[in-house]
Formats: structure tokens, sequence, C-alpha cells
């Protein structure tokens, strides 16, 4: 016997042929997002953040306390602040002044054909960074003591909502993981128990972009899944 309120709940009865072809095409779709390096600074409207936000906020998570804050910026100074951070943090994992790098030799390696380096110039020229926060505490009134639950896992899945969105209204999107990331917190004004997930880079490519080609190579079904 149920103990909570419960609503309806029911979806749209569509055959399984038409289930078959939305799955492919938002495969499709979805296939080809890339994770853009090089944005220009043309404007991207607020109302597709907002409705990319809403969506993410949407996400399966732990006990619906929604354990996410995202902190939308177009302000040119706070994306200053934040690359000048950022770009501290990225000099010293790289070791790109001279020191031995934080990276390890390994890790280095497995960038290489990324191409990446300390220089993220992509965060002042985006029109929008939204800097993803998971909340270790507050509940679904954001108290800022309710113990949340399943945080990362929670958190990690809106973010893989936002950016599907983002795709579908045609936007260039990367994720940008300096680190350590609590500049972003402090930059934000965000409070003490929230941690810095991600920053999420939103835009248009400029022209000329390109991806490394290593980048492309995906796993096929065959690697990725099983069926028992």
């Amino acid at each position: 016997m149920q103990k909570h309120d419960a609503l309806p709940y029911s979806l749209p009865t569509i055959s399984d042929a038409e289930k078959i072809e939305r799955a492919r095409a938002r495969r499709d779709s979805l296939k080809t997002r890339r994770s853009c390096r090089y944005f220009s600074d043309k404007p991207v409207p607020r109302e597709v953040i907002e409705a990319a936000i809403e969506a993410a906020g949407t996400a399966p998570n732990g006990a619906n306390h929604q354990p996410w804050h995202f902190a939308a910026i177009s302000s040119d100074e706070t994306k200053s602040a934040i690359r000048k951070a950022a770009e501290d943090e990225e000099r010293a994992f790289y070791g790109a002044d001279g020191d031995d790098p934080k990276a390890s030799e390994n890790w280095l390696e497995a960038l290489s054909p990324i191409g990446t380096d300390a220089d993220k110039p992509f965060l002042e020229t985006a029109p929008w960074l939204i800097v993803v926060f998971a909340q270790r505490k507050g509940g679904i009134e954001e108290d800022g003591k309710t113990q949340n639950y399943y945080v990362n896992e929670s958190v990690g899945i809106a973010c893989g909502m936002l950016i599907a969105t983002l795709h579908e209204a045609g936007c260039a999107t990367l994720t940008h993981t300096p680190s350590p990331m609590g500049f972003l917190r402090e930059i934000c004004g965000r409070p003490e128990h929230e941690k810095p997930l991600m920053i999420v880079v939103v835009g248009q490519p400029e022209e000329g972009a390109t991806v490394p080609a290593h980048a492309v190579k995906k796993k096929p079904l065959s690697q990725i899944a099983s069926w028992l």
C-alpha cells in the first residue's frame, strides 16, 4: 500500500516503429555533438539558457532533493575573472610556468591527441558560461542543513541533459574542469556546502573552428553494451 501522495503518470501511445525512429533520430543528432574550443562572441539568447537549465532541473535525483545550482554568466567582468583564475590552475596542471606539472606523465600523454594546454580564451570569448554546483546539503528547501543523497550521480545526469538540450538548440558546448575549482564558489557567490563540478561553455563555433580527429573516435555499440 502506498504511503505517499501519488499522481497519475502516463506517456503518449506510439508504435514500436515510431519509438525506434525517435530513438535513432535523437541518437543521430547527438552523434554530431562535439566539444568546441574555438568560440565566436556571437550572442545566444538568454531564453535558450533558461530552457536548458529548466530541462536539466528535471533530471532524476536522490530523494527529489535536486542537489544542483547553475550559475549562468554573461558578464564580461565575471568571465574575465574566471578565465584568470582557471588559467592559474591550468598553468600549474601543465607545468606551463616551468615548474613540474601537477598532472602525471600518463595523464598529459592521454591529453596530447586532444591538443589542450593552459590557455583558455574561450572562457572570455563565448557568450555564456554555466558553472554547475553540486549541493551536498540543503534538501528541496535549500536550507543548507538537510543531507542530500546521490549528489554526484544526480548532478552528472543533470549536466548530460543540459548539454543535450543546448545541442538540440544549435549551441556548441565545452565542459571545462580546472582543478581545484574552489575559486568558482567565491566568484559566483555560492555557499560553502556547494561544490563546483564543471563549467559548461556555451556559444557558437568561430569561423574555421576545428575539433581533434582523436575526439570523434567513438567506441562501437558492441564494445559499450552487453545483452544478458
